[in-house]
């Protein structure tokens, strides 16, 4: 399970995923479906566009990777994990396929989220990538539209090196004659979707070229917004039950995609009641976690899934700038992952605890010991992400600011 090893779990071929899709009858061929890949930000887009389609009343599919608490987080209808009865059920019947097959964790995830999907007759699924995309279990489906986020460094082993082999990766789900929509435009690699678009005779769109959000009034978990298009104003102060400036761009992605939607299917168009009712209930709608994830409010701890440069940067510069006396940060990675890359980030007045989530890829604590007497940082070392919890719990006073980042799985111990 890729989650907790790591390399040695990742598989670079499709031919297990199509050979556990045939035994079970192809159901990735059995409901529409939009696809979304990228490297920062296709679980929120993801989520988002789940919201908008439910606010429409249409018994949405949502397929998204890792969990935080609950394998069926993965597997949702309509906000709701899958029944445990279904997991099992699924296991129990195709379990002599999975010992003939041999497939991975996710590869079985992924088939069991077609299956299920195909058995509840969902209007629309919206399927993330795991991990790039050409080569990803999920690109077996015909989507409806492809999407892809943005680019940034992150699964190298896997992906490649630089921006544009990573690009080409996750532009393998662009598919002949579907839409396209991409979140950023990135000037080092936008050439290569545009070829890729092209060979496939696939319209693209960029969503950044054309909406733009404008805050006008910002809460603690939620904006109060204005919606350009165009440089024209949409729509004055509607509410995104979101928060950090940096998931705003997920939503600007999420809107270009129901404009092509819309554009494609005028007979099942999402009007702006529902897209904004959508927006405003995201996580009642959606189930919607770990991300700007408040865990307390005395002092404030907000814990944040951005594991990698890109997305670690925006978070941090965004909660720092909440007022706040001292700054704590519980910090935990993965060891797959390069620490100067991720360090250089770190604010240098914060007092850091350094922990450990409890999977065999967590990066050891010696790693951090090395870092944070590089950087001569105020710096406490715990084996576990419990107790790094409880002890900035009795440090920090009511007006400091906690945050809990590096990792998935740091965060998803304190959900």
């Amino acid at each position: 399970m890729y989650q907790r090893v790591g390399q040695t779990a990742f598989k670079k071929d499709l031919s297990n995923i199509i050979a556990l899709c045939d035994r079970l009858g192809k159901p990735q061929d059995k409901f529409r479906s939009i696809h979304i890949a990228g490297t920062n930000g296709k679980g929120t887009t993801a989520h988002i566009l789940s919201a908008i389609f439910q606010a429409s009343g249409k018994k949405v599919g949502l397929y998204t990777s890792p969990h935080y608490k609950d394998f069926r987080e993965r597997i949702k209808i309509n906000g709701q994990p899958i029944r445990e009865d279904q997991v099992i059920e699924f296991v129990q019947k195709y379990k002599p396929d999975f010992e003939n097959i041999k497939p991975s964790f996710f590869e079985i995830t992924v088939a069991m989220a077609f299956e299920v999907f195909a058995k509840e007759e969902v209007d629309i699924a919206i399927i993330e990538t795991g991990l790039g995309g050409r080569l990803d279990s999920t690109n077996i489906i015909k989507p409806k539209l492809s999407v892809i986020t943005n680019i940034s460094l992150d699964h190298t082993q896997f992906l490649g090196d630089t921006l544009p082999k990573i690009a080409a990766e996750k532009a393998g789900i662009i598919k002949s004659l579907t839409p396209v929509i991409i979140g950023e435009k990135q000037e080092e690699v936008f050439e290569v979707f545009r070829a890729k678009a092209g060979k496939e005779a696939a319209s693209i769109s960029i969503a950044s070229d054309h909406f733009n959000i404008v805050l006008k009034e910002t809460g603690l978990d939620h904006f109060i917004a204005a919606l350009y298009y165009d440089d024209k104003v949409l729509w004055q102060n509607f509410k995104i039950d979101l928060k950090g400036n940096f998931l705003l761009k997920n939503v600007i992605t999420a809107l270009e995609t129901i404009r092509v939607w819309n554009k494609q299917n005028p007979r099942e168009r999402l009007g702006e009641a529902q897209i904004k009712e959508g927006l405003a209930n995201l996580r009642k709608l959606t189930n919607y976690i770990g991300r700007w994830h408040i865990l307390n409010k005395q002092p404030l701890i907000i814990g944040d899934s951005a594991h990698n440069k890109a997305g670690l940067r925006a978070f941090l510069d965004e909660a720092i700038k909440i007022p706040h006396n001292k700054l704590y940060i519980i910090f935990g990675m993965v060891n797959d992952k390069d620490p100067d890359l991720v360090f250089d980030l770190l604010p240098k007045h914060a007092i850091y605890y350094y922990t450990v989530a409890a999977i065999p890829r967590a990066m050891p604590l010696e790693r951090f010991y090395e870092q944070a007497e590089k950087r001569e940082q105020t710096a406490s070392f715990f084996k576990t992400v419990e107790a790094a919890y409880k002890q900035v719990i009795q440090d920090a006073e009511p007006e400091d600011l906690v945050l809990v980042c590096g990792s998935i799985f740091v965060l998803a111990e304190l959900l």
